[in-house]
């Protein structure tokens, strides 16, 4: 058995159903894992042919994170968890953000669902001596032109994973992060769909592309793996250098 060999664990990968989620979920069960995804459609079925979308070997779950009393008495689909992956995200455009539906609507996603779960999951997480792993952005060490939740929010991210490493380091969890940068995916369709605003933008990367689901997974199979034995509280930025 090799350090980044997953079988025998479980996993739930919340956010898990498209983009860099589905990018971490199917990453984990290429190398042995079972593994879950929650998602905010009623079905499978419903992203079946939608691009950076592949539930193939994926047990299904609709959940919508933002109703914390759902989360919280939720019949988990596994009866243990090894690795607990919080990638749910959403954002919202048109200065959206600078009203309090949207900028409540964003909070809640991305930063207050992060504790329903962590909550939800911690007894089955101790059990296992498992560990949990945010997916923030590197939006938590820069200003976000015209999306202050979403900045606020990933910011947040980062200090709820250093506080829940400490946390929770007594229970025997590790708690890391991973903070992304440019990922071309659904959510970065604003960006990536606009080709003056893509060309830019990959310009001032260093590595002078875009990131993909892989480059994200490759991090987290390295936080959820013996290799990070000794790390908690945590986050790397894979971003190919763009906030240098």
């Amino acid at each position: 058995m090799t350090d980044l060999d997953f079988s025998g664990q479980t996993a739930l990968i919340v956010g898990g159903s498209s983009g860099i989620g589905n990018g971490i979920a199917q990453s984990l069960r290429a190398r042995g894992a079972e593994v879950h995804i929650w998602g905010t459609r009623a079905s499978a079925a419903d992203y079946e042919g939608e691009d950076g979308s592949d539930l193939t070997g994926l047990s299904y779950q609709q959940m919508d994170i933002s109703d914390f009393d759902a989360v919280a008495n939720a019949d988990a689909a596994f009866a243990k968890l090894d690795i607990l992956v919080l990638c749910q995200g959403t954002v919202v455009y048109n200065r959206g953000e600078f009203e309090m539906p949207g900028w409540m609507k964003v909070i809640d996603v991305n930063l207050n669902s992060l504790m329903a779960c962590a909550a939800k999951f911690h007894d089955m997480l101790q059990q296992t001596q498992g560990n949990m792993i945010v997916i923030s952005s590197t939006a938590g060490y820069h200003a976000t032109k015209g999306n202050p939740a979403y900045n606020a929010s990933k910011t947040g991210a980062l200090g709820f994973t250093r506080t829940m490493g400490q946390a929770w380091a007594k229970d025997g969890i590790r708690v890391n992060g991973v903070a992304p940068g440019l990922v071309d995916t659904k959510l970065t369709k604003v960006t990536t769909e606009n080709p003056d605003r893509l060309k830019a933008t990959t310009q001032s990367i260093p590595m002078r592309r875009l990131g993909t689901p892989d480059d994200i997974a490759g991090a987290v199979l390295y936080l959820a793996s013996p290799l990070a034995g000794y790390v908690t509280g945590q986050t790397i930025v894979v971003d190919g250098g763009l906030i240098l």
